[in-house]
């Protein structure tokens, strides 16, 4: 087997668990986005250009209750922040690589072939291009499973399966893998607390921006006062 066809196999075979993952999600954000009032083309640009499962549904959220582009812009963006710090993690394993490829391969970046690569790196035989494909097959699936999803959603009705409710559920999930310790826990609670406050003041969607800060600040400069390395998990 050539060089290539190796890397090319085992980019996808890495990967598969994810396009399998995916395929659901990114049905329910199609579903979503048809609801909301997007086109097929609108929502399959969407996932193109933006590839954030949790940033797409925000933003079809936001858009359904009428929130101001700028809300939406600044929420997509602290959301996203976590990649920032994917990037420089995975950075250590692409050193005197070549910008364009840079550029390439952190459009890809996700939770979940950033956990693929990060264990693959770790456990050797992994460069790259291997990298890369796991980023850019997961990708097509993603963006292929939002576009069938938007194209169904018109014969699905609203609220079947409590396909509604697929945003609230996936958050949950992602909140509940984070609960890794008793400060993940309070933080956890301190920003939906705050949230919940917020939201009788302040109008809008900027409230949960707010909440998050200052819940994330809060601890962080405990877990700083705790322990200098970091966050006991305990």
């Amino acid at each position: 087997m050539s060089p290539w066809r190796e890397r090319l196999t085992m980019g996808i075979r890495a990967a598969w668990p994810i396009c399998m993952a995916y395929f659901p999600i990114g049905m329910a954000f199609g579903v979503l986005a048809q609801k909301a009032g997007l086109s097929v083309f609108q929502t399959g640009a969407m996932s193109v250009v933006v590839f954030a499962g949790s940033s797409q549904f925000i933003g079809v959220s936001m858009l359904s209750s009428g929130a101001s582009l700028m809300a939406i812009a600044v929420t997509t963006f602290v959301v996203n922040l976590r990649h920032l710090l994917m990037s420089w993690s995975l950075a250590t394993h692409l050193r005197k690589t070549p910008t364009p490829f840079l550029f390439l391969f952190a459009y890809g970046v996700t939770d979940e072939s950033f956990a693929v690569n990060t264990v693959q790196f770790r456990e050797g035989n992994w460069d790259r291009w291997k990298a890369l494909i796991v980023n850019h097959v997961a990708n097509i699936a993603w963006v292929c499973s939002s576009i069938a999803g938007a194209v169904s959603g018109q014969f699905i009705p609203s609220g079947f399966l409590g396909i509604d409710y697929a945003m609230i559920a996936m958050f949950i999930g992602l909140l509940v893998f984070q609960l890794r310790g008793r400060l993940y826990v309070m933080t956890a609670l301190l920003s939906g607390g705050l949230s919940v406050a917020f939201s009788l003041v302040v109008p809008g969607n900027s409230y949960v921006i707010f909440a998050s800060l200052i819940a994330a600040t809060g601890g962080y400069v405990i877990s700083r006062l705790r322990s200098p390395g970091g966050p006991k998990h305990a």
